[in-house]
């Protein structure tokens, strides 16, 4: 199609064909400008925006009660509950519980501002030309009142309910924060201070699940022991014998070096924690000619000879020892429970 063909509307440019240059046509695109502002019903009618401004208002006061009920998760649901949920299964009703109220909590907040900004605030379009950085006074000035005239439109200072609800569901939403520093740490307490082992509970063999007797413990063998009354299928199993796990080894009494140790053992058998004192690893490793014991972990090495004192490794300090003796059935029994904390250091050891 040659030039003459083409609409004299459609042609961008004027062509000077004496000198070959172009000139280009004067503003080929025109400014289209804003559409027309189209009111809304909460505009037009009182009573629409009422109804929109107690939409808010519910929105930032179930916000509210959803942190109420976060926190008060903590107190309801014990750590170790499970539930089921359809679908997704068996799940930790504590997590459950948490997640689903700090979810409620945050997602009211936005829900509530986006329908506040939506149907109160003023939706009349502005355009306004770029301009440098540093604004200058008037400019600054401009933009404050520009900012009362949306504030005073916003109907911030009017609309009392959506205020006061909209600070309160502020005000609570942070505590969810506050009340997770809990688990940052244990609380202040002594649990890790103690174990299930008392005076009087035998010692089960955590293989068979039959009380110990000294004549099943031979020179050289390496036993693994549990309180009697903790059974595998209770729900705190592993919390409890991840405190109270016994290994048993028996030594001929003239090769125990410590005398604290001797004392304590009977007829040569020792009984001594099985969780490793550098981070909580179980020691399963015996080595009998040395009466040596390793954590397969960091290989931290004990001595069950000399008070399972640490000769290599980087636990940092020696196995607890359970005093042990016989009861009158012929069955070997605690003597009561570890002097000290089990496992590796913690803040509470002091």
């Amino acid at each position: 199609m040659s030039s003459q063909e083409i609409p004299e509307e459609n042609l961008p440019a004027e062509q000077d064909t004496a000198h070959g240059a172009v000139k280009v046509a004067d503003d080929p695109f025109a400014d289209p400008g804003l559409p027309p502002h189209k009111p809304r019903i909460q505009d037009i009618d009182e009573r629409a925006a009422k109804r929109s401004e107690r939409a808010v208002a519910f929105l930032f006061t179930l916000s509210m009660l959803a942190t109420v009920a976060f926190i008060a998760s903590y107190v309801i649901f014990p750590v170790d509950k499970n539930v089921y949920i359809w679908p997704i299964g068996h799940v930790s009703a504590l997590n459950f519980a948490l997640g689903t109220t700090l979810g409620i909590a945050l997602f009211c907040i936005g829900a509530g501002a986006v329908h506040w900004a939506r149907t109160l605030m003023s939706d009349v379009e502005i355009a306004d030309e770029r301009h440098p950085i540093a604004a200058p006074p008037e400019v600054r000035a401009k933009v404050m009142t520009d900012f009362a005239a949306g504030a005073e439109e916003s109907g911030f200072g009017r609309r009392k309910l959506i205020r006061t609800t909209m600070f309160g569901a502020l005000a609570l939403v942070p505590l969810s924060g506050v009340v997770l520093l809990r688990d940052l740490g244990p609380l202040p307490e002594k649990k890790l201070r103690s174990t299930l082992w008392a005076k009087g509970k035998q010692l089960i063999n955590m293989n068979t699940n039959e009380p110990l007797r000294p004549e099943d413990i031979v020179v050289g063998s390496l036993t693994f022991a549990m309180p009697e009354g903790l059974e595998e299928d209770s729900h705190d199993f592993q919390k409890e014998i991840a405190k109270a796990a016994l290994m048993i080894v028996r030594i001929q009494p003239d090769d125990i070096k410590d005398k604290r140790e001797l004392e304590w053992s009977h007829e040569g058998i020792v009984a001594y924690s099985k969780i490793c004192t550098h981070v909580g690893c179980p020691i399963s490793l015996y080595e009998q000619q040395t009466h040596h014991v390793l954590c397969p972990c960091h290989q931290s090495t004990f001595d069950l000879s000399d008070g399972a004192r640490v000769i290599f490794g980087p636990a940092g300090h020696a196995l607890p020892q359970l005093r042990i003796g016989v009861n009158a059935e012929g069955n070997l029994e605690a003597l009561g429970d570890f002097e000290e904390p089990v496992g590796p250091s913690f803040w509470e050891r002091g």
